[in-house]
């Protein structure tokens, strides 16, 4: 049950690059060489701890290691950590950190990772008709277990209104919930639990810090490029995608308005469900769509007075099939 046990490794279909294993050039007849180790102290970037490295012998294992402003704790030996992150432009801020048995390290992200998108909704296929998906390479194999963290939350609502809100947008995940006809065969399941004085693992840079063994969906300041994100922990399986463990949800409260009733007086503010909608998206094992798919629920922007994402696109639901 993810939210409950420690961390895990996972693979992403999103536009992946993954660096060397070595930066040192090899000679003819030369055997690659270990890639060196970074400073002992401070924030890490991919190119001070390339692919390849062992965080065993770095003592990497806590730091943080940073790509085009998106950042990750790096986790222990048998774990993946991710982010993904919603933004006003649909820029994709997608970031992750594998660390295999052995403590060999490697990473993925999206190419055009700080690069801000175009909005061009109108020229993008009707929701129903967009096929287009990607997986993240984790699911959740039992039911995602979430709390609701004790602190201020989106669009000034009461605990219970958010709870109401929240899993209403999980729900349509799990329930793979469209307007297109089709029926839900979507396995995925979900419980709340409980309040909890726990904090999401985010800080205020959106960058995933260490795991607390609780999946936690609250609010607060991470910084000004994120609408919300989702870190996410998970662990290999054999002959299929990873295991989700953990998965942390952040609502950027501190430089963006939410509402649950978007209306034609509405400039601004984003609607809480749409957005939750496509965190949840991400809980599950989604990707972000890229750009052209800019009605799907999963494009890496929710859009300010929208309640579209809400319901599920065609390739939404195609993406959790897949999984699920």
């Amino acid at each position: 049950m993810a939210g409950r046990r420690g961390p895990g490794t996972l693979g992403r279909a999103l536009t992946a690059f993954v660096l060397t294993a070595s930066l040192a050039a090899v000679c003819a007849g030369e055997a690659a060489r270990t890639p060196a180790c970074p400073p002992a102290r401070g924030e890490l970037t991919v190119e001070d701890l390339p692919a390849g490295s062992s965080v065993r012998d770095c003592r990497a294992v806590g730091r943080v290691v940073t790509h085009d402003g998106a950042g990750l704790t790096v986790p222990e030996p048998g774990t993946t950590v991710s982010v993904d992150a919603l933004t006003a432009d649909g820029s994709a801020h997608d970031f992750t950190v594998a660390v295999a048995a052995d403590g060999t390290v490697s990473y993925a992200y999206d190419a055009d990772h700080a690069r801000a998108r175009p909005r061009r909704r109108a020229d993008a296929p009707a929701s129903c008709t967009d096929g287009a998906y990607s997986t993240a390479g984790r699911k959740e194999y039992g039911t995602y277990e979430w709390f609701l963290g004790d602190g201020p939350l989106p669009a000034h609502l009461s605990r219970a209104e958010a709870r109401h809100a929240f899993e209403s947008a999980v729900a349509a995940i799990t329930a793979t919930r469209n307007d297109c006809g089709y029926e839900d065969t979507v396995t995925a399941r979900a419980r709340y639990l409980s309040t909890t004085a726990h904090e999401a693992g985010i800080d205020r840079e959106a960058r995933c810090v260490r795991r607390d063994g609780l999946s936690v969906w609250d609010a607060g300041d991470i910084g000004p490029e994120a609408v919300a994100t989702t870190c996410s922990w998970s662990r290999p399986v054999p002959d299929g995608p990873d295991e989700l463990l953990e998965a942390d949800v952040r609502f950027n409260t501190h430089d963006y308005a939410f509402t649950e009733h978007p209306s034609d007086n509405c400039t601004h503010a984003y609607d809480l469900r749409s957005v939750a909608t496509h965190e949840a998206g991400h809980v599950f094992g989604l990707g972000h769509a890229g750009e052209g798919h800019e009605n799907l629920t999963m494009y890496a922007s929710s859009f300010a007075c929208s309640a579209a994402a809400r319901t599920l696109g065609k390739g939404d639901v195609l993406g959790l099939r897949s999984l699920y």
